[in-house]
């Protein structure tokens, strides 16, 4: 099956060695800011601005100011901007329509490459968000976190295929192990997917200490993004984006030297 290359700003997702993306966190203006000059030090592939984390992130126009001020420091780095929500392990409460309004103004404003939508903010809900997106060549991270459990294999499978089928650019999975086995859950899950049914690129996470395994391991089960840390993790088991990296760099080159 041919795989789609998600091609954002100088960035190839879905080729080569996972990319690094490193989020960006902080309640105030200055706690970004501070955020962002250790974020930009670490020279990730990716950055994602957690606006959930933000105290004024019911505000439009002070989103809109801050991801501006974003956009301008990183350069040519592509964003994602996230609004996670408390049901998904976030910090933001918002009803469906102001989650589409705040989304549709972020795409609009041209400052942002990647917008997240949670699956399960409801599909009607995650189509208008997705085809708003779409509208202003904005590319779509579709993703499901559940930091209870980690579902069964055929799940976690059904649920990236829906997401595929409802139009996202990116499917992510992000789960809580309970178990080593639910580790080898979620890496059977990705390959099975990747070897099966994707199209589009994948992102998938055992969270914690224990799933730190699927952090490093993308390039050989089917996941093209992997989340570290510049400072302070944004989840568990972020390793710290230096490190990451050297990790990463020393697989890709084996598995390169494999298949020569």
């Amino acid at each position: 099956m041919e795989k789609i290359i998600v091609q954002v700003r100088n960035v190839a997702i879905g080729e080569g060695q996972p990319k690094i993306c490193i989020p960006l966190t902080g309640k105030t203006e200055g706690e970004i800011r501070s955020s962002l000059r250790a974020v930009l030090k670490s020279r990730p592939d990716l950055i994602e601005w957690r606006a959930d984390d933000f105290r004024q992130v019911h505000d439009e126009e002070s989103v809109l100011n801050m991801l501006s001020e974003i956009r301008s420091a990183a350069g040519d780095i592509p964003i994602l901007f996230t609004v996670r929500t408390k049901k998904e392990g976030g910090h933001a409460s918002f009803d469906a329509d102001e989650y589409v309004t705040l989304n549709r103004a972020v795409c609009r404003s041209g400052d942002a490459d990647m917008i997240d939508c949670e699956l399960f903010s409801g599909e009607e809900t995650a189509a208008e968000v997705i085809a708003n997106a779409h509208e202003y060549d904005v590319r779509v991270v579709l993703s499901n976190h559940d930091f209870q459990k980690t579902p069964g294999r055929d799940e976690l499978v059904g649920r990236m295929c829906r997401m595929q089928e409802l139009g996202g650019d990116i499917l992510k999975i992000a789960v809580m192990p309970a178990s080593r086995e639910d580790v080898l859950t979620l890496l059977e899950a990705t390959s099975v997917m990747y070897g099966t049914y994707a199209v589009q690129p994948l992102i998938t996470v055992s969270m914690s200490p224990a799933g730190v395994i699927s952090r490093i391991c993308g390039e050989s089960f089917g996941s093209a993004v992997t989340f570290a840390s510049a400072a302070e993790p944004s989840a568990p088991g972020q390793l710290d984006a230096a490190v990451l990296r050297k990790i990463l760099e020393e697989i890709h080159r084996n598995i390169k030297s494999e298949s020569v």
